[in-house]
């Protein structure tokens, strides 16, 4: 048994030891409540393992059964043994087993005695003169006695499983004066059938008569009661091929070499399978019925199920396998020790009778059997003597831990006495926990700095939930975001649309009315770069990610960057040689560095020109322990691009939300507050991680941790050939498809006035019957977000007519139909709502130009 589980059985123990009684039969409520404290086994939480295993086992077992435990076989019995006893009980409950079985002590007590030696007993039909009703009457049993040991292998006690074969016997006992008087003629036919038909009904085995001339076969209705078989009248041939193909042979074999001998009598042991598949285990007899010249006629008799018998001998066999390795196999020390009487006085010292194998793991001491304690451990002995003493002395289990110091061993004991008093044993059961009692230590230890422990896992608890509430304040602000996106950038599209029209076709030369067209497209502009900022927020632009040189593309920018900072500020780039390759959009990653670079150019407007920007990057690896206290950083290696100023700095309550859109500190007119929310919007959908370092006064330092590119670089993407001309030859035919009719109106006049034929529609049923009819359309120009079939959709099922048919997609909000991750679907062409006349014409050659 395992440390766990001895650990388990102590804590199921009731205070009182009464759970072994835990049942609801009539047989439980009696044994609990037994005087068990004036009884020779005593309280039941004192019992032995040994005897509780019995115990159990006893009132576990559907088959009736009883066990005799000490010098005095105390008797415990099950519900199924009860009726046995007649009158008896419950008087028998707890009783010596002599007094309460005195009429046939003589015939039972040298079987006794074999089992307590430690000998099997097994018995058939054992007849037994008996009182169980107030007068002694003849009586048949059938039993075995299986001796118990206790955790030394000493015998204590025996279970015995037994059966009243009374009515069996005498059955068969009128069977056969039946069969004599048949043979001696002495009955008429009608008495004969009447005597069997009682004999049948009487018994509860299955009772055969067979024919020998032809085979036939009745049964009683036993054989549906305990096998299932409904029928009452079979062949030999039907019982045969019922029993167990292995032992077939034999049974055919033994019966019919009785019935062609002259004898009368037949038993076999066998296998019978029932009438759900499963096979009985069976005890044959049948009696041949022979005529006047000695030929076998009939045969009778009687088929016996031992399935029970035979189950629970296994289990009782099982069960002292057990008892025998448990004391061999469990975690736990265990030994029994018996007091001496020495120098110091009486029972001043011990010594050890029995010990397991584990004695040695827990206490470090070997070959304990044999040793007195005086002798193992001199310097303690007197502490150990004293508390098991007490134990001997006073019947009173102990658990207590104690330190072994010839060892360095703490140990956790539990010690009781090994009834009765005058054998001067007591058992104890420890293990070794020197490991939990240094843990302890430090625990107590720990204890000591309890309230500043405490006040950082609050503190740390109440990050994790500002986090949680972070991320879900920008989830929350990111769908609002993506929920007008669509609508506003539709309407930004008509108006950016029929501004450059009214610019190309009607104000060119009219440089007055051109400031006020250029005003208004310019806050156009601005509108449509502030949803965008939105989307690139709430993590729904389109991405085009690409395996990256970010110290390239950060040298690409000096220019840029010098231009936007200004020349009073000095800008430096720290590179870091061997840089890994990212995976990002580099016109978003651009965009980010440059939002940063004016932000710190911003925060050092007071230097008057002394400030100094930093663009640094290095390789970094963000472990596990990092990544865990950043709601959704997956830990890895990244590459890190820094942007450090050198200016005011922000405090503590500003970092919390510098992420927040529309945030600012500055003064108005001089930002949206947008710029930090796209750079964090941009970096958290490409999978990478951003940090703010500041300190008023002492500037600020934004790291972009973008995702490393595993595997081989792309090479890079040369432009090839001379840029085509932007607009249309006049031959090439454009198909729009789009739901809203303003936009559509302005797209048709736009690709008009780009030279190209147009057909329009206001949904996919229309552009698919446009396909058909029209072979020459040369491009689809669609909306992804429509009502019924979308886009994407509409896209697929034009391709399954015409391959060749190229595909422009447009939208003010992309979902998931054209993008996923926060990426754009490989081979998919998109030009964002609201868009310029000059983007559309750009985009439509690069789309019509391109090879199949």
């Amino acid at each position: 048994m395992t440390h766990s589980g001895m650990k388990a059985g102590a804590a199921g123990m009731a205070p009182d030891g009464l759970s072994l009684f835990r049942g609801a039969t009539p047989t439980d409520a009696l044994l609990r409540g037994h005087d068990w404290a004036h009884s020779p086994l005593g309280l039941p939480q004192r019992w032995p393992a040994a005897l509780r295993m019995s115990v159990s086992l006893v009132l576990d077992s559907p088959v009736p059964m009883w066990l005799a435990w000490g010098p005095e076989l105390t008797l415990i019995y099950n519900d199924a043994y009860a009726p046995m006893l007649g009158s008896k009980h419950p008087g028998a409950q707890g009783a010596p087993l002599q007094r309460v079985w005195s009429e046939i002590w003589s015939d039972v007590a040298p079987l006794l005695a074999t089992a307590m030696a430690g000998e099997g007993v097994h018995r058939e039909d054992m007849p037994l003169l008996v009182d169980r009703f107030g007068a002694p009457r003849p009586a048949w049993f059938t039993f075995s006695y299986l001796p118990v040991r206790d955790e030394s292998g000493v015998v204590c006690g025996l279970v015995c499983t037994v059966w009243d074969t009374t009515e069996k016997v005498t059955t068969q006992r009128r069977l056969a004066d039946h069969e004599v008087a048949v043979a001696e003629g002495r009955l008429e036919q009608a008495e004969m059938a009447e005597r069997y038909r009682l004999v049948a009904l009487a018994t509860n085995d299955a009772i055969w008569d067979w024919r020998l001339a032809d085979g036939h076969v009745v049964w009683n209705a036993a054989l549906g009661a305990l096998f299932g078989h409904p029928q009452a009248e079979t062949s030999a041939q039907w019982w045969l091929d019922h029993i167990h193909p292995d032992d077939r042979a034999r049974i055919d074999a033994d019966i019919h070499a009785v019935i062609a001998g002259t004898g009368t009598a037949w038993t076999g042991s066998y296998r019978f399978r029932r009438l759900d598949g499963s096979h009985a285990d069976i005890f044959d007899r049948g009696y041949v019925l022979r005529d006047d010249e000695g030929r076998a006629v009939r045969m009778i008799g009687a088929m016996l199920d031992l399935s029970d018998r035979k189950a629970t001998e296994a289990a009782l066999r099982a069960s002292e396998q057990q008892f025998q390795t448990l004391f061999e196999r469990m975690d736990e020390g265990f030994c029994v020790i018996e007091f001496l009487d020495g120098p110091h006085g009486p029972m001043s010292d011990y010594i050890h009778v029995s010990a397991n194998p584990a004695y040695l793991a827990n206490a470090g001491i070997p070959n304990v059997v044999g040793q007195k304690v005086r002798e193992m451990v001199p310097d303690e002995a007197e502490g150990w003597v004293e508390i098991y003493r007490r134990v001997l002395l006073t019947g009173e289990p102990v658990r207590f831990e104690r330190e072994l110091v010839a060892t360095g061993r703490y140990l956790e004991l539990a010690a009781f006495r090994v009834e009765p008093l005058e054998r001067r044993q007591v058992a104890v059961l420890f293990q070794d926990v020197t490991s939990r009692h240094r843990a302890e230590v430090a625990l107590r230890e720990l204890n000591d700095t309890l309230e500043r422990r405490v006040t950082a896992e609050v503190a740390e608890r109440l990050k994790a939930e500002d986090a949680l509430r972070q991320a879900q304040k920008m989830e929350a602000v990111g769908q609002l975001t993506g929920g007008i996106a669509h609508d506003f950038n539709n309407m930004l599209a008509v108006v950016i649309s029929s501004l450059d029209l009214l610019d190309r076709k009607f104000l060119s030369h009219d440089a007055r009315a051109m400031r006020f067209v250029d005003a208004a497209r310019n806050g156009a502009r601005r509108a449509a770069q502030l949803t965008q900022r939105l989307l690139a927020f709430s993590r729904q632009q389109p991405l085009k990610p690409e395996t990256l040189d970010v110290n390239k593309l950060v040298a690409g920018m000096s220019d840029l960057l010098r231009h936007s900072l200004g020349g009073s500020l000095k800008l430096e780039t720290v590179l870091a040689g061997g840089l890994w390759r990212a995976n990002a959009d580099p016109n978003q990653l651009e965009n980010a560095i440059l939002n940063l670079a004016v932000n710190g150019r911003d925060a050092m407007d007071d230097l008057d020109g002394d400030g100094r920007l930093t663009i640094e990057t290095a390789n970094c690896h963000l472990d596990e322990r990092y990544a865990a206290d950043h709601l959704g950083l997956q830990p890895g290696q990244y590459v890190m691009i820094a942007v450090t100023d050198t200016g005011s700095g922000m405090s503590p309550e500003v970092m919390a939300k510098a992420f927040d859109p529309f945030f600012t500190t500055k003064e108005v007119g001089r930002g949206t507050g947008l710029g930090l929310s796209q750079v964090y919007g941009f970096v958290k959908q490409s999978g990478g991680h951003v940090r703010i370092y500041s300190e008023p006064g002492q500037g600020t330092t934004v790291k972009l941790y973008m995702p490393r590119q595993l595997g081989a670089a792309a090479e890079d993407e040369q432009a090839q050939g001379a840029a085509a001309a932007l607009h249309g030859d006049g031959r090439e035919l454009v198909l729009v498809v789009e739901d809203e009719q303003a936009v559509r109106l302005m797209s048709v006049e736009a690709l008009e006035e780009l030279g190209y034929r147009v057909l329009e529609t206001d949904g996919a049923e229309g552009a698919l019957k446009l396909i058909d009819a029209h072979p020459d359309i040369d491009l689809m120009f669609t909306d992804v977000v429509m009502p019924g079939m979308n886009g994407r959709k509409l896209a697929d099922e034009a391709r399954r007519r015409r391959p060749d048919l190229k595909v422009l997609f447009t939208t003010g909000y992309t979902r998931n139909a054209v993008v996923h991750n926060g990426v754009l679907d490989p081979g998919v062409h998109l030009i964002g709502k609201p868009f310029t006349l000059d983007e559309l014409a750009a985009r439509l050659r690069e789309v019509l130009d391109a090879p199949d």
